[in-house]
């Protein structure tokens, strides 16, 4: 197993590691790895074929695969960087004042030393067999990502009828693309009595093609052997009970679902830093730092699901520069979710960052109308502002300066009443 020391290692390829390998890389004294399991930099990116990229980053609408390559060639002639592709992590150990990144790819082991880790690890679908839909396990059964891979990478329909379980963006985007494909989508059911995605793919996805909408309703059943020949479905109740007399059948041979992310960070977990029981990333303050290891850095998805990719590549950009940097102590006060608040990030607040224009991301309960936004230190209002529309499933982001805070009192945000 070859030995190698870096002082900064970047783990994923995608736009949010991009972001910090270029900030982190900027300091040409600095030696920086990325280590990337796929062949391609880019990430899901590259089989987003899709506009809507690049308005916040580069004031311009831009395809996944535009926005990649523009990332990717702001790497190009930086010397200090070793890439590592096609290459599989499956160990980091704690070691005094470093860390040990066991790694292999087809040209052999390696064993990475470095003082410094930036996790963009991204996230992974929720599949069938994770949300318990019963019956039996034929094809035509796939994620969303896989149904994207299937057409816009490979060039290939995976069905003739399809069947969209969930209304997460992804699912409502290949409802679209489907449609514009040749295939039939006969509907997209949500569990949820408000739908997951974006307003703005509810309507240029499914309202602009005339794709149903079924929501507190769900696939109950996989009908089929080999493959998938229909799936039965139910309505239900305000207190999510059955309504077993909104059974029917839907005749497909495809139900794809788009039922969720899950930031993968078994690799964190495995060494001890701390996971957000609520979105199970990566805890970390405003510098995008590990709340828990003061070496580990996290971004992207890693830490949370963005609702952009030019977020996203922020996140990174932060988490690079700092990391290139000496480290300074963290003093932490608490940010707490109040009352209509699922999350926050960040999680905590380090009082000796340099930064204090924070952007707190946060995500509601539910969806409500006509409230007020309030984030506080003790009993003192930092920000307030009204709201007239919130939805759980767009997060809600707010500038703050924090160089006037308190350095006691967790700060506190929360939805109330007008």
């Amino acid at each position: 197993m070859e030995k190698l020391q870096f002082d900064i290692v970047v783990i994923g390829g995608g736009p949010a590691g991009l972001a910090a390998l270029k900030k982190a890389s900027d300091n040409l004294a600095l030696k920086v790895a990325l280590i990337e399991r796929d062949d391609h930099l880019g990430g899901i990116l590259k089989q987003c074929i899709h506009d809507g990229f690049g308005l916040v980053k580069y004031q311009k609408l831009m395809t996944g695969p535009e926005y990649a390559q523009k990332e990717i060639d702001a790497l190009n002639g930086k010397s200090n960087i070793t890439y590592f592709m096609k290459t599989f992590v499956f160990s980091i150990k704690k070691d005094m004042n470093h860390y040990d990144i066991e790694c292999v790819n087809t040209r052999g082991g390696y064993q990475i030393i470095t003082k410094k880790i930036i996790f963009a690890t991204g996230c992974r679908e929720r599949s069938a067999k994770q949300i318990l839909i019963p019956g039996t396990n034929p094809t035509g059964v796939m994620t969303a990502g896989k149904a994207q891979f299937y057409v816009n990478k490979l060039g290939y329909l995976p069905g003739k009828n399809f069947v969209i379980l969930g209304s997460g963006d992804i699912g409502l985007i290949m409802a679209r693309r489907i449609s514009l494909e040749g295939g039939k989508v006969l509907g997209v059911y949500e569990v949820r009595k408000t739908p997951s995605g974006l307003t703005r793919n509810i309507e240029q996805c499914l309202n602009d093609f005339n794709i149903p909408l079924y929501l507190s309703t769900t696939v109950t059943r996989l009908i089929g052997e080999e493959r998938l020949e229909a799936v039965e479905i139910m309505s239900l109740d305000e207190h999510g009970k059955y309504i077993k007399a909104s059974k029917k059948i839907i005749p497909c041979d495809a139900l794809i679902l788009s039922v969720g992310l899950i930031p993968e960070n078994e690799l964190a977990e495995s060494f001890g830093v701390k996971l957000s029981p609520i979105t199970n990333g990566i805890m970390v303050d405003q510098d995008f730092r590990s709340i828990s290891h003061p070496d580990i850095f996290a971004c992207g998805n890693s830490v949370h699901v963005f609702d952009l990719v030019d977020y996203c590549s922020k996140s990174g950009e932060i988490a690079g520069e700092v990391a290139s940097k000496e480290n300074k102590e963290q003093t932490f006060i608490d940010v707490n979710a109040g009352n209509m608040i699922r999350y926050v990030i960040p999680n905590k607040i380090n009082l000796n960052s340099n930064i204090n224009n924070v952007m707190f991301n946060f995500r509601s309960i539910d969806d409500y109308t006509n409230k007020v936004l309030r984030i506080k230190q003790g009993t003192e209002v930092i920000l307030e502002k009204a709201l007239n529309d919130v939805k759980c499933a767009e997060c809600q982001k707010y500038n703050l300066d924090l160089s006037k805070i308190n350095h006691t009192d967790p700060i506190i945000v929360s939805l109330e009443d007008k």
